[in-house]
């Protein structure tokens, strides 16, 4: 927490006696009493991107080179290790950061599938957005520079991850469509259950179920008000008696308690489908406690793989965690994650499954793609 936070917070609730009670407003409801913080680093881990800075590989005759083409951001972990994968098989991964390309040279053709970065001229085979957020970018949004940059990124950016040229792992054309509600919707529709939800700014007014509540954010689990410095917006239990008159400022979730034996975190990787299964205490304590979750791989239903394999090839997601509730012998569709990170449940589960379906995935789909598409012309 930032020096001065803990006034934000002393008093989640407000005074209840005094002339200022009445013109008291609280904050919003998932920022109160939230102390999670992360500061992102902006320092690049990137095997292949360091050995070819120092010139440590051969560059070839100067013909466009086929490659992998990440957009993320430096703390993307999973990236980095996909490098080192992809690099064992002599598969060029290159990568554009939001918290690092201000300064990049970059040129890209619009009527050719070819990139300029830096000093090297690519041919990217595979494109694959992840972590590459606007807010992540290190300017004042509120000055016009900063809004100028932005501006022109998040248009850019856009046009690299949706490009028909080349290959995209979840085109964000279908997953940026994927709300949390949008998701419900769908997986009711192939047989989940899917707990009742109402979107509202009086949360205290609504219980889906008529029992217990949970309130969850609309958008992303993470704020990033300031590049590099996230803040949680983690589910919380709806109290009513402190929120039954407040007015939210903007709308959230609120969502029907279920209970449950455990969770479930299900990833897709292709055709696989590996599953995880979560025992914790509280909806946030995989973020706010994380030592205390306990982790371990288990086999899922073949039921439940086929449906999510069908809600993957529905909504064109390649890769894709899934959060279930286990209930009663049942399974409670409650969100799918396309940015899904996996390197922190396997460290949990001491498994890598997922890393060994994701690195081998990426790189047959890359050799089946570059033995089949022809290379461009190349004529300046």
């Amino acid at each position: 927490m930032t020096e001065g936070a803990a006034d934000d917070f002393a008093h989640p609730f407000g005074p209840t006696t005094g002339p200022a009670a009445a013109d008291f407003r609280p904050g919003p409801l998932l920022l109160q009493g939230q102390d999670y913080f992360f500061r992102s680093a902006d320092t690049s881990l990137d095997f292949q991107e360091r050995v070819h800075r120092a010139d440590l590989v051969d560059d070839g005759d100067g013909d466009p080179i086929p490659c992998v083409l990440v957009l993320a951001r430096a703390a993307d972990m999973e990236m980095n290790e996909l490098s080192l994968a992809l690099a064992e098989r002599n598969i060029r991964m290159v990568r554009i950061d939001a918290d690092r390309c201000l300064d990049i040279a970059l040129t890209v053709y619009t009527d050719t599938p070819l990139i300029e970065l830096e000093r090297w001229l690519l041919r990217p085979i595979v494109v694959w957005r992840r972590h590459f957020d606007i807010t992540a970018l290190p300017v004042d949004p509120t000055t016009v520079h900063g809004a100028y940059v932005r501006e022109q990124w998040r248009a850019v950016s856009g046009w690299l991850s949706g490009r028909a040229d080349w290959e995209q792992i979840n085109p964000v054309r279908s997953s940026a469509h994927l709300d949390r509600l949008t998701q419900l919707r769908d997986a009711a529709s192939f047989g989940f259950r899917v707990p009742r939800t109402a979107v509202t700014t009086l949360p205290g007014r609504n219980r889906p179920g008529g029992g217990q509540c949970i309130v969850k954010t609309a958008g992303h689990h993470m704020l990033e008000p300031e590049p590099g410095a996230l803040r949680g917006l983690f589910p919380r239990p709806l109290d009513i008696r402190h929120s039954a008159e407040a007015r939210e400022p903007a709308p959230v979730l609120v969502q029907q308690y279920v209970g449950s034996e455990h969770e479930i975190r299900a990833f897709v990787v292709g055709d696989e489908v590996i599953g995880y299964r979560v025992d914790k205490l509280d909806p946030a304590q995989l973020w706010v406690d994380p030592d205390s979750v306990v982790v371990e791989r288990v086999e899922l239903p073949a039921g439940l793989a086929t449906r999510l394999l069908a809600l993957c090839r529905f909504w064109r997601l390649h890769v894709a965690a899934f959060d279930l509730l286990a209930a009663e012998s049942d399974h409670v569709f409650l969100e799918v994650n396309v940015n899904c990170d996996w390197r922190w449940f396997e460290h949990r589960a001491q498994d890598d499954a997922v890393s060994t379906a994701v690195h081998r995935w990426v790189a047959e789909r890359y050799e089946h793609l570059a033995a089949t598409t022809s290379a461009p012309r190349w004529d300046r």
